[in-house]
């Protein structure tokens, strides 16, 4: 695996050696030396029989802007992979790592047009909370799953 060919990780920078990124990750999960607006965070790679197909944003806690977009939880599977089941997979792993930090309430957020987000929340438990509006004209769906 080379991890220049998945720049959808979070944070990674191709100019970047691989172990200087993990140390990046372990900053975000301590919570230490964090840019403004950012929240301790695990980030994780779901990887099956040996390939990256997607990864997890799990915020150990919210912020004021958190609160509106993106929640406790993000995730992403990579196009190839898709429609496979591992979306729902990731989000419930998610859960259970959420909940070792605490948290039993989780916010998830997904843009209002996103039907397949939407479906993985609703089938790992996500109860409809609102539909909003954001600064950038798009709507975002806000579930909890309890």
């Amino acid at each position: 695996m080379r991890a220049d060919d998945y720049p959808f990780l979070l944070f990674y920078d191709p100019g970047r050696r691989w172990s200087d990124h993990l140390r990046v990750l372990d900053r975000f999960h301590r919570g230490h030396r964090l840019p403004d607006g950012m929240v301790p965070s695990t980030f994780l790679a779901a990887v099956v029989d040996g390939e990256i197909v997607g990864r997890a944003s799990i915020r150990h806690r919210l912020n004021r802007n958190l609160e509106r977009d993106g929640g406790h939880i993000g995730y992403a599977v990579l196009p190839a992979f898709r429609r496979r089941g591992h979306a729902t997979a990731i989000l419930q792993q998610s859960l259970v790592v959420l909940r070792s930090y605490g948290v039993d309430d989780a916010l998830l957020t997904c843009d209002d047009g996103n039907l397949a987000s939407a479906a993985v929340i609703e089938r790992c438990g996500g109860e409809l909370d609102s539909v909003i509006p954001l600064a950038s004209g798009e709507r975002n769906r806000r579930y909890w799953i309890r």
